[in-house]
């Protein structure tokens, strides 16, 4: 399966050291299968930076590590409670150590306003369900791909053209 990561860098080779700390699975390196959403967050992302050139990163993911392996893989398929419950615990985490176990998660791709979210459901003028609603993303079900271990990133390779 081919997959994207849209940034303002070419990644030659992924550096978990450089995740960042509150995202939806938690510290890891994020891709997406949807390439048009991937080429939008490299556009969004250069232009926050202020740097760079937006790169298009491509891999092929090996799906046979899904079934079989020594991997602990999460899957959301769809924007449940569950699915809120974890973007919320991973977003609340300010730490590099990951609140959970897994080397793979797969879901649902949250809205850019998580934490705006978040500070509705803590101060209590939303409820979970209401919040879980307003995390979807505008564009419809866009699922993505987090790698939190190196044993999780052998399953990746990267592809420099297409």
């Amino acid at each position: 399966m081919i997959l994207y990561h849209g940034s303002n860098i070419l990644i030659r080779e992924i550096d978990l050291s450089m995740s960042k700390v509150g995202k939806d699975f938690g510290c890891g390196f994020y891709l997406s299968s949807d390439k048009a959403q991937a080429l939008e967050l490299a556009d969004k992302k250069t232009e926050q930076l202020g740097f760079g050139t937006p790169v298009l990163n491509v891999y092929d993911f090996d799906e046979s590590c899904l079934a079989g392996t020594d991997l602990f893989v999460g899957r959301y398929d769809g924007y449940t409670l569950e699915w809120a419950r974890f973007v919320l615990m991973n977003r609340k985490n300010r730490t590099r150590i990951q609140a959970h176990d897994y080397d793979i998660v797969i879901g649902p791709i949250a809205n850019d306003a998580v934490g705006f979210q978040i500070r509705r459901l803590t101060s209590g003028l939303i409820d979970i369900d209401r919040f879980m609603e307003e995390l979807k993303y505008m564009k419809g079900v866009t699922m993505q791909y987090f790698f939190g271990t190196e044993k999780a990133l052998k399953y990746l390779t990267r592809i420099d053209e297409l």
